[in-house]
């Protein structure tokens, strides 16, 4: 809430308590400062309104009527904290003002709350306001003193360039961009969920040599009435086990070499055609 002062500026409405009371106090007795259980607290010398008001960079205190609305006091704040507004050292509810009337004549008195928000609220309100009256005070300071510091200047000489290097650009030479490597932004392929089955590739075991021996055994005497063949003994394959034939019984001689003269007189059979690796 703001109001039109005689001089053109507004009042604006900082703070307003239904409550209030005033108390006549003695005088300071020291340096120490004012002490509230000196007064006569339980006997107000009045009871009514607060509004606390700014006009520019002054607050005013203005003691009211509850009904009317007149002015009983009014103390004007340059200020805070201050002499015009003191608190005493035995209470955060208890104040003491310097009001003045119109014809410059100054009185101290004592006001009181009777709930500690109501004066904090009155506190913080006068806090605020000079706050604002501070920052406002610095910066038409700064408006008004010149900038001694150097100023900076960023901008381009005459006939001054800059050269920009921007990766992944076709450039004059190469009119190409450099491939990007894999991996860093393309699309890659996902991991198959942890549930999910693979297939495995199909591993097919180390070929086998299949060693076969071809084993020529010595020619045997055979009756007449069978021919002579040849016995391939094959390790790899089991062939059922053919009729053995027996041989022919051998007369008995005293010659020691007979046998191995009957054996070279046994025509040789020539070697038929195989396809197994003879060792």
């Amino acid at each position: 809430m703001a109001a039109v002062g005689t001089e053109g500026e507004y009042e604006s409405v900082l703070c307003v308590k239904p409550e209030v009371s005033v108390f006549r106090i003695p005088p300071r007795a020291s340096n120490r400062g004012y002490r509230a259980s000196d007064w006569k607290l339980d006997q107000p010398d009045w009871t009514g309104r607060l509004r606390v008001t700014s006009k520019g960079k002054t607050a005013y205190i203005k003691l009211e009527d509850k009904v009317s609305g007149e002015l009983f006091a009014q103390a004007p704040i340059d200020q805070y904290p201050g002499i015009a507004v003191e608190t005493v050292t035995d209470s955060s509810r208890y104040f003491v003002l310097r009001i003045q009337d119109g014809n410059g004549r100054n009185a101290f008195i004592g006001i009181g709350f009777g709930d500690r928000g109501d004066a904090f609220d009155f506190n913080v309100a006068l806090q605020d306001h000079f706050k604002w009256v501070k920052q406002e005070t610095e910066i038409s300071k700064e408006s008004q003193e010149p900038d001694s510091r150097p100023k900076l200047d960023l901008g381009f000489k005459e006939g001054q360039t800059i050269k920009l290097n921007i990766g992944n650009m076709p450039t004059k030479k190469s009119g190409t961009t450099k491939p990007r490597p894999a991996g860093s932004g393309g699309p890659s392929l996902l991991p198959p969920p942890p549930g999910g089955k693979t297939a495995l590739p199909t591993v097919l075991p180390p070929p086998v040599t299949s060693i076969s021996n071809h084993v020529t055994p010595p020619p045997v005497q055979k009756s007449s009435n069978a021919g002579n063949a040849d016995i391939l003994l094959d390790l790899d394959l089991a062939p059922p086990a053919p009729s053995v034939p027996v041989p022919a019984a051998v007369p008995a001689t005293t010659d020691l070499w007979g046998d191995f003269s009957a054996a070279s007189s046994v025509p040789s059979q020539s070697p038929q055609p195989s396809s197994w690796v003879q060792f």
